[in-house]
């Protein structure tokens, strides 16, 4: 990401296309046309969902065991969310973009802002069709572009260019501004959330013009300074500006299990796997962490609803996953309570800094080389070779009944040698 510290002529917003749908569809070009939904962590819920299955009424966020007879009876394709492949094919989309602008603002793994200045803004039909297309070509995932003097604009643009026009630019006066302005209703602006949009629409301010043409002083009574520069993006007037973020100071890793665990030789090999990541993720950033907690939590829709949690000081700002797996090993002790059927484990590593930051203590011993080389050595054969492939005995079998349900999982098509996808002639 880059942070912008001038103000182009023009923004783009280019956001693919139903992305984690596009991405499994992408290796299954018999499903071209058909109704494709992807699912949450262990199964729950729809995520992601073609226009082909909304057409016939399902929608993101239904749970997945309430509609799968419908579904099946419609002859939809559910796939378990595969967040390895979606990441992989995010970093390819991205940098295509990149091979046609100077610069590209990531705002998720599925969209990303581009800032339009002078030539390109000159040929902004032209470039955004070009984005369209290159996109299309290289990594076959569909996009929409919309175009728009400020980013707010350019967010309106992309929402209505998958009903006027694949690349949509939208121009301060314009008629189809101003329609298009009168069509939207407020919960659909950029930044305005679900009780804002209600409190709207009770005082009468249902629509983004209608929220773009209130006065100063009613729209100080009524929003805080993000809503007011909201309304100043709605006119033309550009001022979400990007700050860069601050430090990080915690790292969460988390995950709910396929069926409920008691036995606490399973719950360390759980931990064991979210320090694993956790510590692969933080040496990723070039931090270390100084002490650890954790977590674990029974389900909260049962009569007794448990939760308990402990904090390890690690004793040296470290990067080194065995460090932390013993001292989660040492919380679970502290905190273990035999009898709940607990539903979700989880790491949260404390207190980071960056790896060259001096000793806490006085007499803080410098973390061992050999170890940290160590490290390095496991994340450049994952990296390579896809995550999981060097793994810690601590962590149990990879296919343990513990972990979460994936069970309509593509495989790793992008990531592993052994997996890529092959084409008979």
């Amino acid at each position: 990401m880059f942070f912008t510290s001038f103000k182009p002529d023009l923004w783009a917003l280019v956001d693919c296309q139903s992305f984690y749908c596009s991405c499994e569809r992408l290796f299954r070009p018999d499903l071209a046309g058909k109704p494709v939904v992807v699912l949450s962590n262990n199964d729950g819920c729809l995520v992601s969902v073609t226009p082909e299955a909304k057409a016939l009424g399902f929608r993101g966020g239904e749970p997945f065991f309430q509609v799968a007879d419908r579904l099946k009876t419609a002859g939809a394709v559910a796939f378990s969310s595969n967040y390895t492949l979606y990441a992989d094919l995010s970093r390819r989309v991205m940098a295509t973009m990149n091979s046609l602008v100077p610069e590209i603002e990531p705002y998720s793994i599925d969209e990303a802002f581009i800032p339009f200045s002078e030539a390109l803004a000159a040929q902004a039909d032209t470039v955004g069709w070009a984005l369209h297309d290159r996109v299309q070509q290289w990594t076959g995932i569909p996009v929409r572009v919309g175009l728009g003097p400020t980013k707010t604009l350019a967010k309106l643009a992309n929402r209505w260019a998958k009903k006027i026009s694949r690349v949509l630019k939208l121009e301060l006066g314009s008629d189809q501004l101003e329609e298009i302005m009168e069509k939207t209703p407020v919960g659909d602006i950029w930044g305005i959330g679900r009780r804002l949009a209600a409190r709207l629409e009770n005082q009468g301010i249902t629509t983004a013009r209608q929220m773009r043409d209130l006065d100063n002083k009613a729209a100080q009574k009524i929003f805080n300074i993000l809503g007011q520069r909201t309304i100043l993006e709605l006119r033309g007037i550009q001022c979400l500006e990007e700050e860069a973020p601050s430090a990080r100071k915690t790292m969460f890793n988390s995950r709910s299990f396929a069926r409920p665990v008691t036995k606490k030789e399973e719950l360390k090999e759980a931990l064991a796997y979210h320090c694993s990541i956790a510590g692969e993720r933080l040496r990723a950033e070039g931090l270390t962490a100084a002490s650890l907690s954790i977590y674990l939590a029974t389900s909260w829709h049962i009569d007794y609803a448990f939760q308990t949690g402990a904090t390890i000081d690690l004793g040296i700002a470290t990067d080194d996953t065995l460090a932390f797996i013993r001292a989660a090993y040492e919380a679970l002790e502290r905190c273990f309570k035999a009898g709940p059927k607990y539903m979700k484990a989880g790491v949260l590593l404390l207190d980071l800094g960056d790896i060259n930051r001096k000793p806490v203590g006085l007499f803080e011993p410098p973390q061992d080389e050999r170890r940290r080389s160590l490290m390095s050595a496991i994340d450049e054969i994952n990296a390579k070779f896809g995550r999981g492939t060097t793994r810690f005995a601590a962590q149990g079998e990879p296919d343990a009944s513990w972990h979460m349900k994936r069970n309509m999982k593509s495989g790793h098509l992008t990531t592993s040698w052994d997996e890529l996808a092959s084409v008979k002639s």
